[in-house]
């Protein structure tokens, strides 16, 4: 006969179940944690030609970095992010160099994800976002998320209540990671490695570099200063009393129409740099002066050979410069610069300004013509005078017409006009950064000039006539 279950048998029941050691309710199940994740990470080692070019450009990289030390102050804006990204370069390096060292094919790395990065991951979309299969209609996120832009771009992002506060988003050229505007356009600071191997780290605006940033590459110089709408304008210097401040002058300075003028030696110090470089009422010393001796092979300055004197009397650093003409050779126009000038020992080197038209060059037939010339004057200048000659021109110069005169841009210094806000973007001994100075003890305008150093690389050119 089958037995019937009684309230008392349940009763029962529920009493074991409260008392036994594993009962659900003594022991309460606990939600599952999430661990930490370990990442094997297994790498087919790079071919040795790889791992060769891949140090090459490295390499390349860190030149151009060390060249920015040497003209370069910790104060100037910048100088830290360069350094860190330099340390960074200097590992990939040291890591390159230790591959290339064994003979291992494959090679394995480990990367630790902690539990709070662990996290689901929502889906962003209008109006809402998915995460763990819900849609959470009209609420803002918060965390990490993905979104796609008008572009298909995928957005990687961790979000504060639908704010991104730093995202990575891949393209086809490279990637970027910083910040972004709610458009999921790079705004903010944030950085961007090409696949061509560039680094960008700076300030952004709706997908375009705008404001401070520095772009290096193995391809060309380094980049640092102000970005417009994704364009390069230069670098501002900081006008402080560490640079070093210098002139030009020829007999404009002595003569304003039918007026003559004496310079008050004793008396000279830089009152502006001028319109385009405003220094906050800061006046400078100045610590270099050059003065036109000849020009062609039918022009001396009056002046020079006084204020020569003058100049090594103050205790100014004084060097010689002659204005090139097409219309006459090098060989004469060298001869007539060392008959007419004054080139000593303790002189700064001997200046070559070239300033032809367009059709100046194109009437002596090209580039190739004017560059063969300009050798020809150095090389005599500097087996005259056992000093290299600096080449003055300006950089649109540089440019247009010494594409193929890579061997003069490495043999001798170049002094640059450029009348702007902003540096050079070449490397360069003298950057002449302004023709409306203003100078105590002269009167009217003067070229003001600045060196491309500090006190250090300054007494290296005063001891070798040469910047590195």
């Amino acid at each position: 006969m089958k037995r019937q279950t009684t309230i008392a048998d349940i009763f029962l029941i529920v009493l074991l179940g409260a008392i036994l050691p594993f009962s659900p309710l003594i022991h309460p199940k606990q939600p599952r944690q999430i661990g930490k994740k370990i990442i094997v990470n297994i790498h087919q080692r790079p071919t040795d030609d790889s791992l060769h070019n891949s140090i090459r450009l490295i390499d390349a990289e860190l030149e151009e970095m060390n060249y920015y030390f040497r003209v370069h102050h910790v104060t100037d804006e910048g100088y830290n992010q360069i350094a860190a990204y330099h340390t960074q370069l200097q590992q990939r390096c040291r890591q390159q160099q230790a591959l290339l060292a064994t003979e291992r094919r494959r090679y394995i790395t480990y990367d630790t994800l902690q539990p709070h990065e662990r996290t689901l991951v929502a889906v962003k979309t209008n109006g809402g976002y998915w995460k763990a299969g819900h849609f959470h209609i009209g609420q803002k996120l918060q965390g990490r998320g993905i979104v796609a832009d008008e572009k298909g771009r995928v957005v990687r992002a961790l979000w504060d209540s639908d704010t991104i506060l730093v995202a990575r988003r891949t393209d086809s050229l490279g990637v970027y990671e910083g910040q972004m505007n709610m458009l999921l356009q790079a705004s903010g600071q944030g950085t961007y490695r090409s696949k061509s191997g560039s680094f960008y780290d700076g300030h952004w605006l709706n997908d375009k570099r705008q404001g401070f940033g520095y772009e290096s590459s193995a391809h060309h110089q380094l980049r640092v200063g102000e970005w417009k709408k994704g364009r390069f304008m230069g670098e501002r210097l900081k006008y402080t009393s560490e640079r070093i401040y210098g002139i030009d002058i020829s007999r404009h300075q002595h003569e304003k129409g039918r007026k003559r003028y004496a310079i008050t030696w004793r008396h000279l110090r830089i009152l502006s740099l001028g319109k385009n470089h405003p220094t906050d009422g800061q006046t400078f010393p100045i610590s270099f002066i050059y003065i036109k001796a000849t020009q062609s092979t039918t022009i001396v300055n009056r002046y020079f050979r006084q204020d020569y004197t003058q100049a090594r009397k103050h205790g100014m650093h004084v060097g010689a410069y002659h204005f090139f003409s097409l219309s006459t050779t090098p060989q004469a126009q060298a001869a007539y610069f060392l008959k007419h000038s004054i080139v000593a020992k303790g002189d700064f080197p001997p200046v070559l300004d070239v300033e032809p038209s367009e059709s100046q060059i194109a009437s002596i037939g090209g580039d190739k013509e004017l560059m063969r010339r300009i050798r020809i004057w150095m090389q005599i200048v500097e087996h005259r005078t056992g000093k290299k000659p600096i080449l003055y021109v300006n950089q649109n110069f540089i440019f247009n017409h010494m594409k193929d005169a890579a061997d003069i841009k490495q043999k001798y210094n170049v002094w640059i006009a450029r009348y702007g806000a902003y540096k050079p973007d070449v490397k360069l001994a003298y950057w002449q950064l302004s023709s409306t100075g203003r100078v105590q003890g002269i009167m009217g305008d003067v070229d003001i000039n600045v060196f491309n150093g500090y006190q250090g690389q300054f007494s290296e050119f005063v001891h070798t006539g040469f910047h590195r």
